[in-house]
């Protein structure tokens, strides 16, 4: 995929659902409007987690970071799918190609890890309630979303300098609606089994191992709550721990079906699904989860939209008392 390299094109057709023409315009819709509440349900609470003094903990903090990844990954590629959709050009350039699978990757493996750290800090507020304020201190929060990006980073280098380098021999109709290393792989003219090992393995860590430290927390999560006397007490861990679960299900689903189990099990409209899931309706379903289950953010919401309100009609009032 070398841009010098003649075998290797300029421009990239993204089928996408090109071979269903009349699912194209509702599809766009829905698309569109789901994008919408990415943008406005992970937006809100990022500006919420960061003005309301009530909310100023780790769990927030991180879960700020998620929505601000969700936000990035679904930029990565919901635009470019809402431009083939709307009309007949399913082109896309080389360089914007190279961007979205580098940048796909990257984010997705930084949610990886990120998931596991949000459950490690569950399992410090719940297993270590007395040592947590001084445990989960905001410099070793500040370090480990830096390992988590950096973490990400790395993996799609890895991943995406591989696929970059391998020769397409002028192929440049991809059979989905964005760029993504396992298409890209699939799409070479040469002998790739080293390139799909190393997706599997690399695919395996990034999931199966941030999914068991998941495990593992969660396992002590629940065993420390079954010991807890108070029904309210229950109830309320339970809640603070459900919506994470529930994320982490949506999430990992997808992710491991389209990286850990071997290509050729998959059909390619499967993988569009799968690819179409984890980067849009995950991150929409995402905001939504944390907001219907966290009465704190509910609250803050609540006080925000109540402060906005009393300025505006306070700006009012004064308007009206000049004039």
């Amino acid at each position: 995929m070398n841009p010098g390299n003649a075998s290797s094109p300029n421009v990239f057709i993204l089928l996408g659902f090109s071979d269903h023409p009349w699912l194209e315009m509702p599809l766009f819709i829905m698309v569109l409007v789901a994008y919408i509440c990415t943008l406005v349900g992970n937006i809100s609470i990022i500006v919420v987690s960061r003005i309301d003094p009530h909310l100023d903990s780790p769990m927030y903090f991180f879960l700020s970071n998620l929505s601000f990844l969700d936000l990035c990954f679904t930029t990565t590629t919901i635009p470019q799918l809402l431009l083939n959709l709307w009309g007949p050009d399913k082109s896309v350039s080389y360089g914007g190609c190279v961007t979205q699978f580098y940048m796909f990757h990257f984010l997705g493996a930084t949610e990886c890890i990120l998931l596991a750290v949000m459950s490690l800090d569950r399992y410090m507020a719940i297993c270590k309630p007395l040592r947590y304020p001084a445990i989960m201190h905001q410099r070793l929060c500040i370090i480990l979303v830096a390992m988590t990006w950096l973490s990400g980073l790395a993996n799609s280098l890895l991943q995406s300098s591989l696929t970059i380098q391998l020769p397409l021999c002028g192929n440049n109709k991809v059979d989905d609606f964005l760029c993504e290393v396992p298409v890209m792989i699939k799409m070479s003219c040469v002998d790739t089994t080293f390139n799909v090992a190393m997706l599997s393995v690399v695919g395996t860590f990034y999931s199966l191992v941030p999914l068991s430290l998941i495990l593992v927390s969660y396992g002590f999560i629940v065993a420390t709550v079954l010991r807890i006397q108070s029904s309210e007490g229950k109830k309320k861990a339970f809640n603070t721990c459900g919506s994470h679960v529930i994320v982490v299900c949506l999430f990992y689903g997808p992710v491991i079906s389209m990286y850990v189990q071997p290509s050729a099990t998959n059909s390619q409209d499967k993988n569009k699904l799968m690819s179409l899931f984890y980067s849009l309706v995950t991150p929409m379903l995402n905001p939504f989860i944390y907001t219907l289950r966290n009465k704190d953010i509910k609250r803050a919401m609540r006080r925000l939209l109540t402060k906005k309100y009393s300025l505006k009609k306070q700006r009012k009032h004064q308007t009206q008392t000049k004039t």
